[in-house]
């Protein structure tokens, strides 16, 4: 029983070394077919790679000047975007003065809206000077790129999408829409008229 004991490990570690030269041989097997190929197709296989190294190196600077550009162009647009409000704001108060009965026809009322009308003026210049400007709106065709329709008005006198009044007003800056315009269409009147008197017609010639 002992000398089988003390035989055992010999065969375990002859068997150890057959699988530690086996592997050994395998790597070198391989080692010896990269060695193998033609130095014209390991040339080729480093061009290709350094192809592509320097392919995806001009698409990154690609992006990063397109980033930077955007970011120079249009870095502002949040906040442009938030000042828009001011002129809004110039707006309404100028409205909710003139409505107010007490202050009606009065020289202090005159002179309060002129003063207004000099801030706004003054906006929309510092605006322009930003490639910041108005969208052109009244008796224009309704253009889902720079209007939205919140009401339809009827008009026979313009064409059916004319737009006929300015709710708020739009703005770009450069090439980009900013804000839309809110803007009231014109539709046919009495499309319901010619309906009653097509169903009257029919009625009488029954």
């Amino acid at each position: 029983m002992e000398k089988e004991q003390n035989q055992n490990p010999k065969n375990n570690t002859s068997e150890e070394k057959d699988e530690v030269t086996e592997k050994a041989e395998s790597v070198a097997e391989n080692d010896n077919n990269e060695t193998k190929k033609h130095p014209e197709e390991i040339i080729l296989e480093l061009e290709d790679k350094l192809a592509r190294a320097f392919a995806e190196m001009e698409n990154q600077r690609r992006r990063y000047e397109k980033e930077k550009d955007e970011a120079y162009e249009y870095g502002g647009f949040s906040f442009a975007k938030e000042a828009l409000s001011l002129l809004d704001n110039l707006e309404r108060s100028k409205q909710i003065l003139s409505s107010d009965d007490s202050l009606k026809n009065s020289e202090s009322l005159k002179k309060t809206l002129d003063h207004f009308d000099i801030i706004n003026k003054d906006l929309i210049s510092i605006f322009a000077k930003n490639n910041i400007k108005p969208i052109d709106s009244l008796n224009k065709k309704l253009d889902p790129n720079f209007h939205q329709a919140m009401m339809e008005i009827e008009d026979d006198s313009k064409e059916p999408g004319t737009i006929i009044q300015e709710i708020q007003k739009g703005f770009t800056i450069k090439d980009r829409l900013l804000r839309p315009a809110l803007v009231g269409v014109s539709k046919k009147i009495g499309n319901k008229d010619k309906k009653n008197e097509e169903n009257r017609e029919n009625l009488d010639k029954k």
